[in-house]
């Protein structure tokens, strides 16, 4: 029987930040994720909300308070960099996250730094571009690709990794109606698993999330929890 852990995957305490000393762009945040959350991060423009996933990485560091990954504190890089191996980012600009000569290289790269074999990584990389329904991109450079082509393509080099988590920074920017219901099947399958989906979708598809998360203009952010089962909540497809 699979035990759950009791520490979040991922705890925000107390977290401030600013550009610039003199500004303040997140204002004492405290944000956990726990195993088996599904999490819609949502508010306006510019108010912080890919700068937050940056202080989760390591790759913005808070002006005070501490970010917590997998029960341990993260102060310095070499605590960052073991912990990023169990997370998958997905970057808003997908141009950001694919540099190898072909998709497939591209795919490969995370598994095989990671340690699998060149043959290990190819099987890894073919399930998952299967998956996603673009096998045909395999051999295709990245710089040919639509823009919606490359944002499933950057998707399948953090899928491959098997991560623990998913942090998703507008994942569904880019596709047509068809290639964004696949992908919504895809991470509704990212069962038992916990992921964070920032996008400027209001409505989320029933099943894909089971909390909200409001990160306001004044820098603050309040979590809440439903059940689609019996929240006066409306989850529905959003359009298209």
């Amino acid at each position: 029987m699979a035990t759950f852990k009791t520490y979040p995957l991922i705890g925000l305490k107390d977290i401030s930040f600013g550009y610039a000393p003199e500004e303040t762009v997140l204002e004492g945040i405290d944000f956990n994720v726990f195993e088996g959350d599904r999490i819609h991060l949502k508010g306006p423009n510019g108010v912080g909300k890919t700068t937050l996933f940056y202080l989760i990485l390591g790759l913005l560091r808070p002006k005070s308070g501490h970010v917590e990954l997998f029960g341990q504190i993260c102060q310095e890089e070499k605590d960052f960099f073991h912990a990023r191996s169990r997370i998958g980012f997905l970057f808003q600009d997908p141009d950001h996250q694919l540099f190898c000569p072909t998709v497939l290289e591209d795919v490969c790269f995370g598994p095989m730094n990671h340690g699998m074999t060149k043959e290990e990584a190819i099987k890894r990389a073919n399930e998952v571009l299967d998956s996603l329904g673009i096998s045909h991109l395999a051999q295709r450079p990245p710089y040919q690709l639509s823009g919606g082509e490359k944002k499933l393509a950057a998707l399948a080099t953090i899928l491959s990794m098997d991560p623990e988590i998913l942090l998703l920074d507008e994942p569904f920017n880019g596709l047509d109606p068809k290639a964004r219901q696949k992908t919504v099947r895809i991470l509704e399958d990212f069962k038992g698993k916990a992921l964070v989906i920032v996008s400027h979708y209001e409505r989320m598809p029933r099943g894909l999330i089971n909390k909200v998360a409001y990160l306001k203009r004044d820098g603050v952010l309040v979590q809440e929890a439903f059940s689609t089962g019996s929240s006066t909540k409306k989850v529905v497809p959003f359009p298209g």
